[in-house]
């Protein structure tokens, strides 16, 4: 209670700021982001701390309003206090349905092909390994985000009906977690990466195990577009150019990202750095219109008092169209990550080219990562390594999904070494290849070394 008191009159405060007072004829735009949700950085975060939009727009007030979850900015947008906001797919539906034809979804931010931005969570020491073992569990989970209605999908694919959902915020349901309040957490980027990072979750369900497209977007008030598209035009400008600064300086944004939200840089670049989780896109693409229109239905399961959604009026790409240029229907037609791991491998010698194998290393004080051909190479470059590794990221051997190295579930194949991101997805392995086994990460990084 103390912290949703904090943080309303900081809004409060930021609504009557001396500098509005001083100029009440300035016309205005008020932008609603979330900060840690790092798939939206290009809209809100690294935008802000960029200062690009408010150098396409110096004649405006420009004030930006920070949330946990997508859910307040629909309420502020139907509202009529917040022109701009940025959130995820199923908020944007939820947004779709309030506020009824009033506001328009006109650019994605990020997304995941397969639904990796959304995880489940246990305690380290949770006997818990799979969804199935959570029967009768309490998890954690924000009503009406991506996280939840990924959950839905996950539980009823998995034939799981026993579990109750405790409606949190991400940093509440993170203690509640931690207390043992609850026994799972279903978040949204970045959340399950930061607790694994910390050493406070253990990740037992990927959201790319549904393979279906997640992804966050860029929505506005269709009476403030109408009134003033040149607004719309700018900021749509602004995150193209913050996205491509991003492709260009991954690890620069980052630690610039870093630095706005408290979040550790080896987090977020997890997610937004060189083949991350996600991938940063403005344009509004047709197999993740089709995921959304997959994602209606499950929008009723969260509740009833959704009401329909009209995906149709809902989107439209004229306002990006204007922005982006000539490229625009080449690059909607390709989910090629344009932040790709290239270059040579320094250890095993050769060049890194395939992203389903792709892995990198970061060690302290370099001014970059270093590339690995693949998971067996980067063991490989781990063992040698005279600095101290700050993270090493590697892609699940079977969904693709992008993890820390050191929190894979590893698997031994031949003279290769495979990791994947749940017990799950290893076990399936095994199950396949009866000659695999399982190994350890200080095993296997042990056997890389002596090229065992």
């Amino acid at each position: 209670m103390k912290l949703r008191t904090t943080l309303a009159l900081l809004l409060l405060a930021t609504g009557c700021s001396l500098s509005q007072a001083a100029q009440p004829d300035k016309p205005t735009l008020v932008v609603g982001y979330q900060s840690k949700t790092i798939n939206t950085v290009t809209a809100g975060t690294l935008l802000r701390s960029l200062g690009y939009l408010e150098r396409r727009l110096p004649g405006y007030r420009i004030t930006w309003q920070d949330y946990d979850t997508g859910a307040p900015i629909t309420a502020q947008m139907i509202a009529g206090k917040i022109d701009i906001g940025s959130m995820g797919d199923y908020p944007l539906l939820i947004n779709a349905s309030r506020s009824g034809g009033s506001t328009q979804m006109v650019a994605i931010t990020g997304y995941n092909l397969r639904g990796g931005l959304n995880m489940v969570v246990v305690p380290p020491d949770s006997t818990v390994k799979t969804l199935a073992d959570l029967e009768g569990a309490k998890v954690s989970a924000s009503v009406g985000s991506a996280g939840h209605g990924t959950l839905v999908q996950a539980l009823e694919k998995a034939g799981v009906t026993g579990v109750e959902v405790v409606n949190h915020q991400p940093p509440v349901g993170a203690s509640a977690l931690q207390s043992g309040a609850v026994q799972a957490y279903a978040q949204f980027v970045a959340w399950p990466g930061l607790l694994a990072f910390q050493g406070q979750g253990r990740l037992i369900y990927d959201g790319s195990a549904l393979d279906v497209p997640t992804f966050h977007g860029t929505v506005v008030r269709k009476a403030y577009a109408q009134d003033r598209p040149d607004v719309v035009d700018a900021f749509l400008k602004a995150q193209i150019e913050a996205t491509r600064y991003l492709h260009e300086n991954p690890l620069k944004a980052a630690e610039l990202v870093a630095k706005e939200t408290g979040l550790p840089a080896e987090v977020v670049y997890l997610y937004n750095g060189r083949n991350g989780i996600a991938t940063f896109d403005t344009t509004l693409k047709p197999r993740l219109r089709a995921a959304h229109e997959h994602d209606v239905p499950y929008l009723k399961q969260i509740s009833a008092d959704f009401g329909s959604v009209d995906l149709a009026a809902f989107y439209d790409d004229s306002y990006l169209r204007k922005a982006y240029g000539q490229a625009y229907d080449s690059d909607t037609a390709s989910t090629k990550n344009p932040a790709a791991i290239t270059g040579t491998d320094p250890v095993c010698g050769t060049a890194v080219s395939d992203p389903a194998l792709a892995s990198e290393v970061w060690i302290e004080g370099a001014a970059d990562t270093q590339p690995a051909a693949s998971p067996t190479c980067l063991l490989r470059q781990i063992a040698a390594a005279t600095g101290k590794v700050r993270a090493a990221y590697v892609p699940d051997a079977a969904t693709g999904t992008r993890w820390f190295a050191d929190k894979a579930v590893w698997v031994r194949d031949g003279d290769g070494f495979l990791p994947f991101t749940t017990q799950d997805g290893a076990a399936a392995h095994l199950k396949a290849r009866p000659g695999a086994t399982e190994i350890t990460y200080a095993d296997a990084l042990k056997a890389s070394g002596d090229g065992r």
